[in-house]
């Protein structure tokens, strides 16, 4: 599962900790999906919480919040589910398109493989 953070929705994260989005996938008020992201203290792993139509990755707080103030690109974890295998966690800061058209770009983190040699 891959999570990718604008600038202004890490920076909630770390201030709030926590934000969530809503998928909807009919009209229908019951056909929302919510994901989200949490921090929690004290923490040594990455965990994950499933309840009915949502779905929240925890991260450790001191981690995060190392990650939200530096260049590190991502949080990477897997989480063990027992005979189901394992889910790997991707939680990574957003990046602008090489293309740097600006629509796509807004709130997104600078890219720092733009100018690098092919």
């Amino acid at each position: 599962m891959r999570l990718r953070v604008l600038r202004p929705e890490l920076s909630r994260l770390v201030e709030t900790g926590s934000i969530e989005e809503r998928v909807y996938f009919t009209p229908s008020d019951q056909s929302a999906f919510t994901y989200a992201l949490k921090l929690e203290s004290g923490l040594s792993n990455v965990q994950l919480r499933y309840e009915r139509a949502k779905i929240t990755v925890i991260l450790p707080a001191e981690i995060a919040t190392r990650w939200a103030d530096n260049n590190e690109v991502g949080i990477y974890a897997a989480v063990d589910l027992e005979k189901q295998g394992r889910l790997d966690i991707i939680v990574e800061k957003d990046f602008a398109c090489f293309d740097l058209s600006d629509a796509d770009d807004k709130d997104t983190f600078p890219n720092p493989q733009i100018g690098a040699p092919c």
